[in-house]
This record gives C-alpha cells, structure tokens and sequence, in this order.
C-alpha cells in the first residue's frame, strides 16, 4: 500500500508544521473552516429528489485504500467487512483460494505469499477504531460531566425541522428573508415565550453582530481549539449539518425554498450550548480549552499504514475479483456461444426495446429475449438524451428529470389531463384544524381503521402510495416542439426546435449503435418504482431521471423519433429510419412488474396488430421475470404458478407493511458497455448495468467518451453508496427503517429528536456484496484509454480505483485491467463456468437454498452461468 495522502486540500497547509508550531503561529479563519466542513459533510439532497453519490465522495481525490483508511482513521467509519466475514466467504468458497493466492503474490510477491496468507487466514487484530473526531468535545462529559449533545440537539433539531418543513408541519416557521438567525431574532422580540432559558443567551442573539468566533471564546476560549471544536460538533449531528450545507449550496433542492446558511445553523447551536451550560452549571463552567491540556489534533493529518490495513486490502480486493474472474469467463464463453440465440439472419426484428441501464433491467431484457426470439434490446441512460423539467398540468413546482450534474434549459408542458387523481380525504390539510379535525376524527376515524384492517389481507393501489404510473397522465399533451424562440417560462425554452430534437435521437441511436435496421416497432421503456410508506421510494426510481420515474422521457424522446422533419434531417445525416417503423413510450414498474405503454398515437394499421402480439411477449416476460425476484422474498413462494407469483409481487409493492417492496439496486456490481452479443448467453443475476454500445459504429471512440462520462458518478455513485451502506449501516447508511420518521419531507430519523441519516436503510442493502464496480468496455485499450483521459473528473475515478476497468479487444477478446494508469492483459483463472437451459430450476433451488428472512449476503447471490 502506498503512503497516505492528505484527504482535502485545505488541510495540507498544517501537514509540514509541528503541533507545537501551529499552537504558536495559528490564526483563526472562520471561512475557510466553513467550506472544508461543506466538502466532508454529507451531501445527500431531500428525499424527493433521492440521488445516490459516493458517501466518501470528500476524499475521491484519493486512492481507494488510502481514501478509505484515512475516513475510518478521521471519522471512525467501518470500510471494509470484518476479518471474520472475509474468512467466512473464503471458508464458503465465495473467496477463491486461487484468487487469494494471486492478489498476495501480485502485491507482496511470491516469496511472501504463505507468510501473508497465514496472516489473512489465522493472524488476530484489534479492529477497534478510535477516531480523531469527537475528541476534544468529549472534554464536556470528562470534565463538567454533562452531556451538552443530549441537552442541545433535540431542541436544535426541532428547529431546523421546522425553518426547513416542506409540508409536513401545520403551521409555516415565521421566517424573515434574513434567514434562520433572523428568524430566530424575530420570534425572540415577538413571542411570549423563548427558546433559551437564560438571559445571557437571549442578550447574546440579539447583540448586534454577534459571530461564530465570538461565541466559540465563550464556549473554547484557545481559538487554536476552534477548528476540531467545530469539526466535533457538526459531525455529532452529520445529517443535519450536510442537509443544511447542501440546501445553502443547492438551493433549488426544496421545493419551498428557505434561505439558509450553516454560518447560522452554528450560531444557533453555539448559543444553545452556552444556555444549556449556563442553565446546568451557573457560574461554575469556563471556555472548555481551560479544563484539557492535550494539544489540539489535525484531524486530516496523514495516518500511518498498518498491517490490518494491508490484510483487509487483500481480502477485499480477493474478494473482488473472485467474482470478476467468473464474470470475465463467463464472457469468454457466453463470446463463444454468440449467434445461439440470436434471431435467424433471415427473419426480421419483431420489435426493439431501449431499457434503461439499470441493473433490474437486466433480467427482464434476458427474459423478453426468451419469450420472442425476434426481438432484440438495447440498454441507454433513462433519461434517453433528452434534459428538461417537468411541468404537469395543475402542478404547482417543476420536475427535474434528467442527471442531476446537468441543468436543463427547456421545459416540458403537460396540458388535457383526462384523468381524475384520487384524493383520500384523511389526508386533508383541514385534518390538523381543530374542530375539522375533531369532527373527522369522528366521521372517518372508524372507516380508516376498517381500511386499515382490511390492507392487511388485500393490499391495493391507493393515494398514500407512490404510484410509478401516476407521474404523467397516460393520454395527456406535452409541449414537445417548440414552434417559437420566443414560447418561454421563467427562463425556460418550452419544448425543443426541430434541430434540438434531432440532435438529441440522433446522440441516443448512435450512443446504443441503433443506427439501422429498425424493426417495426421500437419502444422506449423507461422505468419507476411504486411503494407504499416508503420514504426513500425516490432511491427505487431511476437516477438518470434525478430520482424520479422516466415515463415523460420516454414519451418525450418516442415523440421526437416519431416526428417527420426529425426522420427527414436525421436521413441527412445518415439514419435512415423506415417511414412504417414507429416509436412507442412505456414505464416499466420495477416493484410490481407491470409495464404502461403511451401507445394512443400508433397510426399505422399493422402496428396496431403487431403492438397487441408484442404485449402479449412482454406480459410473459414480467410472469418470468416476477418469478425470478421472488426467489429474494421469503413471503413468496417461488414453485407456485407464474400467476400467482406475478400477483404476490404486485401486492408486495402496494402493502403498508412491506419493509422490503423491492431491493433497488442492491447486488449491483458491473456495468458492460457493449453489444448485446457479449451478456446475452449468460446468466448474470440482475447484478449489471448494460449500456449498449457498438465500437464498430464509432471506431475513433468520440461517442464513447459521452458514454462513460456518466458512468463514474451514476453507476459508480450507485455502487459505493451501496457499498459504504452495507460496510457501515450505522454510520454511512440509515439503519433499519421500521423507526424511521419522516422529518419535514427532507430526510429521515429514528425519532422526532433525532439526527437526520444520509445513506441507504438496512433493508436495501443487506443482500448486497460490498464490492466495487466493474466496468467492460468492448474496443480497443488504447482507445478506452483516450477515453477516460480526455477529462480530469472522469479519470479521477479510474486512475484512483473507485471502480475498476476491463478493456475487451474486439478483435481477439483479450481482456486487459487498467490500473495504475496502463492496462494490462488478463487471462481469468476459471476456464469453464457451470451452464443451464432452464433459469426457472435455478431460482427455485436458490430460494430452498435461502429461506431466511434477512437474506445472507454471503450465501445469497448466484454465480455466472452459461445459457444453453
């Protein structure tokens, strides 16, 4: 392992000066203290709007290992899997002893091979971690005996969640357009009560000009302790504090916007701290820096390397790479087999499907495939090349529905609603007045109680569930085209000029290698995730789409493909598309396995029949692909008939009681960018993104850079978040969610008084292998190569292995692994992988394998098999 770097650039200043030094020459920076603590806190945005990210994105600039052993080291984060549970998958067989063998001898050399895996195998540590955060705070408990967090938070709490409530509170925060201090101050001079219970606090806030550094030498006193003391007491309460930097710096992120700044969030707590000192303690308490003689800590200081560090480094790259050699000779064979199961050159297309490249997508592609042999899909980003917002007909906000680094300049108008959205009259603002409410308490009390009874047994659609389908109405208007530069809303170009649209089904048909013979039908099935009490639904919808379901992309983008001057321009520059080939939008449900198509303005005579046969496909394949999730649910039972399965997995995805409506993308740990040729005769457990991409359409590789571009942040974003919720469900993850409670519609807590929790809950990611993504490209290395240099920001997350790299060479199927900045040829240990024709055998005997409720992670994913 190589020496560990500095984590942030702010702190590298302190790096060359001894303690001693810094005690002498410090000067305090409140500024540049604020910024560094936006860069490390989380960055997790409202729950509408659910994106995942890196959770140690702060330290991205770092190398993986060195990245994460120095979070642990500052944050006392977990990072890895125990030792115990590496011996257990190798135990198992899930660690391959070859594989072992071939990491420690890659890193330590050969002679050292049995000395180090000695080491991994029988060597004990001490794994307890104690952080450099949290430190010097803890001085209140050890030396006044007070626990100032338990005195301050939940009335800081309280307050934030009400200055920020999206809705969920009866009453608005008096707010002044000053922001929270201002606030504060107001209510302060205007109410009968306060919120501090001494004068001293009170005089203090309303002291014209008071600041954060001025209240820090009441409380700290040394302002050499000012910077740990501040990095203390934020990361005590990290959810609030990254919610509160990420709305000061994203401040379009709530929907009823709220000036705020973590300037003030500090000096609220701050001057909650000195009432409750002043409140518990009198006279009796000084600056805190008066009672600790320890020199204050640098906490992004470099750490020192440990032999633990080492073992768990090896274990985790073992355990890595025993699944990708199987995956990469699974490849090798499934390359092997190619042309098996593929249409007869003779016989046309029946139909093409673009999914998105979500992982869940993956099976039901495999799935279509089987059932219609004349079909033939795609995987694209679900948002399909079109940006915009969203506005539906009576809707009051916009939507955003496209990556969330990209900010739209068009927007999409929804108008002729035909449909009537349900309402449930509980759930009525005058519910909470308090004599409506009394008197609907009375009416519809009994009744509710009845309904809530009787979902118990018959779980059903209703308004309190996030319905994927009820987004965008299935046969209402949108603004597509835009006939007039001058057609805008609030800045925002209404619609797309005939050009814009062209550009846009150009860049998806050539991103995916679509460029001729297109099938008579072409649908575009974009995808979303109906649940029921599930506040993180957002994170089950698509990402491309900023968390939100892509049925007004698909729309959007069919529409434009569908649009006669956009075939005529897009003929000029070489796609020809068949005047009897038409686009149809869909929305595929990932929970409850139904698909929605937008297909009213089909026109042509035989795509009305050929449109009602391929239904028919795509109902089996849901039948098939509902089987092949149940195997995860053990409410389920897998052998019953396909009907039967299909409506379990529906009502699973309505019931107000399911913890678990689907599993999101846990297990995700691959994403092929290629053609289809290369996945489709194996099995490879919904565990892949898959991004289509033909190399033989772009051989200088200049639409492959728009291809990977995204996948760092998206897929590679998904994957870590994922990873770091499993490795660290406490800290890094949510926890479990059957205490969770909705805060102000922005986040989640364990209580009304509890810190907000970034991250994914236990039951998204307990079935999920804590390994990073692999991503396989099908060209040639040094064109991949180019690629991923020709931006710093992209090549940050290879050349520092927040994912790894596999270059297929088209020509001869080498595979090549970058890493350390060239690729290098790869030969997978395995030679054959196990194969089977029939996918149903396989989920049953894997559901009788896996019976427990909380699935095993170590047990329950399957390996890669060939398809006969």
């Amino acid at each position: 392992m190589t020496k560990i770097a500095m984590g942030h650039k702010a702190a590298s200043a302190t790096d060359n000066h001894s303690i001693g030094d810094i005690t002498k020459t410090h000067s305090f920076n409140l500024n540049p203290i604020l910024e560094e603590l936006k860069h490390f806190l989380p960055t997790q945005t409202p729950l509408k709007d659910f994106i995942h990210h890196n959770s140690l994105h702060a330290f991205q600039q770092m190398s993986f290992y060195d990245a994460i052993f120095k979070a642990s080291k500052v944050f006392g984060y977990q990072v890895t899997l125990e030792l115990k549970d590496y011996r257990k998958l190798y135990e198992i067989g899930r660690i391959n002893d070859d594989i072992l063998e071939q990491v420690i001898v890659q890193h330590k050399g050969r002679v050292e091979l049995i000395y180090w895996k000695n080491k991994l195998l029988f060597d004990q540590y001490n794994e307890e971690n104690e952080p450099r955060i949290g430190r010097f705070r803890a001085n209140w408990k050890s030396k006044y005996a007070i626990d100032l967090d338990n005195l301050v938070q939940p009335l800081l709490f309280r307050i934030i969640n009400c200055y920020l409530d999206q809705g969920v509170a009866s009453q608005v925060f008096p707010q002044s357009n000053g922001g929270l201090i201002s606030s504060i101050i107001a209510l302060e001079k205007n109410s009968f009560t306060s919120f501090f219970k001494t004068k001293r606090a009170t005089n203090l806030l309303l002291t014209e000009h008071i600041s954060i550094p001025d209240l820090l030498k009441i409380v700290v006193g040394n302002e050499v302790y000012f910077e740990q003391y501040l990095f203390d007491q934020q990361f005590s309460h990290r959810g609030w504090s990254g919610m509160v930097a990420t709305v000061e710096q994203q401040s379009h992120v709530l929907l009823d916007q709220r000036p705020i700044k973590l300037a003030d969030f500090i000096l609220l707590e701050l001057l909650l701290e000195i009432d409750a000192l002043e409140s518990q303690l009198g006279s009796k308490w000084g600056p805190l820096s008066e009672k600790v003689q320890e020199k204050p800590i640098h906490l992004f200081a470099n750490i020192d390397n440990t032999e633990l560090y080492s073992v768990l480094e090896l274990w985790q790259n073992a355990f890595e790479w025993s699944y990708y050699d199987e995956v990469l000779a699974g490849l090798r064979v499934s390359k092997s087999l190619e042309g098996s199961n593929a249409p007869s050159s003779e016989v046309r297309v029946k139909f093409q499907a673009i999914f998105c490249i979500d992982e869940r997508e993956c099976s039901i592609r495999r799935n279509i495939e089987l059932v219609d042999k004349a079909s033939e899909t795609f995987g694209a980003p679900g948002f399909f090349g079109v940006e915009f917002y969203f506005h539906p007909e009576n809707g009051k906000f916009y939507d955003k529905l496209c990556p969330a680094p990209v900010t739209p300049k068009f927007l999409i108008k929804e108008s002729e609603v035909h449909s009537h959205r349900e309402h449930e009259l509980l759930y009525s603002e005058k519910s909470t007045h308090f004599i409506f409410g009394l008197f609907m308490s009375i009416i519809l009390g009994f009744w509710a109680g009845v309904k809530l009874w009787l979902t118990i047994f018959r779980p059903k659609m209703s308004p309190a569930i996030s319905n994927a389908f009820s987004h965008v109405d299935k046969a209402s208007s949108l603004s597509v085209e835009n006939k007039s530069l001058d057609d805008t809303e609030n800045g925002l170009q209404i619609g797309f000029t005939i050009e814009e649209m062209t550009n846009r089904v150009e860049g998806l048909l050539r991103s995916i290698g679509l460029i001729d013979h297109f099938a008579p039908l072409v649908y575009i099935i974009a995808h979303g995730s109906s649940s029921a009490n599930n506040p993180h639904h957002g994170a089950h919808d698509c990402g491309a789409c900023s968390g939100r379901p892509g049925s007004v992309n698909a729309r959007v983008a069919s529409d434009m493909a569908n649009h006669i001057k956009v075939r005529d321009l897009l003929k000029e520059r070489g796609i020809i598309i068949p005047a009897e080939t038409e686009f149809i939008g869909a929305l595929h449900d990932t929970a409850a396995d139904e698909i929605q198509f937008f297909d009213r303005h089909i026109s042509i005579p035989k795509n009305k029949e050929r449109h009602k046969i391929n239904k028919i496909s795509f109902e089996k394949a849901l039948d098939l692909n509902a089987k092949e999730r149940s195997r995860r649910f053990a409410s389920i039972q897998t052998k019953g008939s396909l009907e039967k399965v299909r409506k379990a997995i529906k009502d699973r995805s309505v019931s107000l009681f399911e913890p678990r409506p689907e599993l999101g993308h846990g297990t995700n740990s691959l994403c092929i960018v290629g053609r289809r040729s290369l996945t489709k005769n194996i099995f490879l457990d919904r565990r892949a993104f898959l991004n289509s991409y033909d190399y033989l359409t772009d051989p200088e590789g200049k639409v492959l850079q728009g291809v990977m571009r995204p996948l760092g942040p998206v897929c590679g974003g998904i994957n870590l978040e994922y990873y770091f919720s499993r490795v660290d469900n406490h800290k890094l993850g949510a926890g479990t969610k059957l205490p969770h409670h909705v805060m102000g519609l922005i986040g989640v807590a364990n209580s009304c008084d509890g810190d907000l929790r970034p991250g994914l809950p236990l039951q998204m990611i307990e079935v999920h292998d804590p390994i990073r993504l692999l991503i396989i490209v099908e060209h040639f290395p040094e064109i991949v190569l180019k690629t991923i240099q020709s931006e710093p920001s992209m090549y940050e997350w290879f050349i520092n292995d927040w994912v790894h790299l596999v270059a297929i060479n088209p020509e001869n199927n080498q595979f090549s692994v970058f890493k350390n900045g060239v690729f290098t040829e790869y030969n997978p240990i395995a030679k054959e992988i196990k194969r089977i024709g029939d996918t149903n055998a396989l989920i049953e005997s894997a559901k009788e394998m896996n019976s427990n409720y909380i699935a095993d992670a170590t047990k329950e994913n399957l390996s890669v098999y060939a398809l006969n």
